[in-house]
């Protein structure tokens, strides 16, 4: 049974009535700043497309220039997973785990974790995907095994902030944010996960509590 411990910060967020809710934070945890472990995004929303899916989404490893993006990896050491409460206790009831294995993301869940808290144990009984790593460049692959959809890999960074306004905003020299802003974080990009579920497989609630952890291996 492998382990995993949590090195770093926690991104939650809130999914009510399934519209879309973002929690972001770009490289301020200083245990984990230019780490595989460090998160910049979380995203949960339902599927546009297809009202019974819900999406979850989280990037590491933000702010990679292009430059850097190509050598930009997932660090097989580090589990990446989606916490999901249904009963509204704030404690995860459900878990989705992703692990990078020799150029594939191995995802497993949603499943009832046998640990909960800051340690976990991989639930490799579980639904498991195994969808091949996008490179730098290439089309997105993806791959699904019995409703879910998996795909990981480098990609535009989709967080926007103006950071020059809010620093203004800050020091009193401006009032608000113009429309539409300037975006620091254009022409950076991010590694991302994202995985499509059925609402069927999280259980009956209409509210979800959800947030994303990076653990690393013990």
């Amino acid at each position: 049974m492998t382990k995993f411990k949590i090195t770093l910060l926690t991104l939650a967020s809130m999914a009510v009535g399934f519209i879309l809710f973002l929690s972001a934070d770009h490289i301020d945890a200083p245990k984990v700043t230019d780490s595989a472990q460090d998160i910049a995004d979380y995203f949960a929303f339902q599927n546009p497309n297809n009202n019974d899916n819900l999406v979850f989404a989280a990037t590491v490893q933000g702010l990679l220039s292009p430059g850097a993006t190509a050598d930009a990896a997932f660090d097989e050491n580090t589990l990446i997973e989606f916490n999901i409460d249904n009963d509204g206790d704030n404690i995860e009831d459900l878990v989705i785990q992703a692990i990078p294995r020799d150029g594939k993301m191995i995802v497993f869940g949603p499943v009832a974790p046998s640990m909960k808290g800051t340690e976990s144990s991989i639930m490799s009984a579980a639904n498991r995907v195994e969808a091949e790593i996008t490179l730098y460049g290439e089309s997105a692959k993806t791959a699904t095994n019995n409703g879910v959809t998996v795909f990981a890999g480098p990609r535009d960074d989709p967080f926007f902030f103006d950071l020059g306004a809010y620093s203004a905003i800050l020091g009193g020299t401006a009032t608000g944010f113009s429309n539409p802003g300037t975006d620091t974080f254009a022409g950076t990009n991010v590694l991302s996960v994202v995985i499509e579920v059925p609402k069927s497989q999280l259980g009956s609630a209409t509210t979800l509590n959800t947030w994303v952890e990076t653990k690393l291996k013990r």
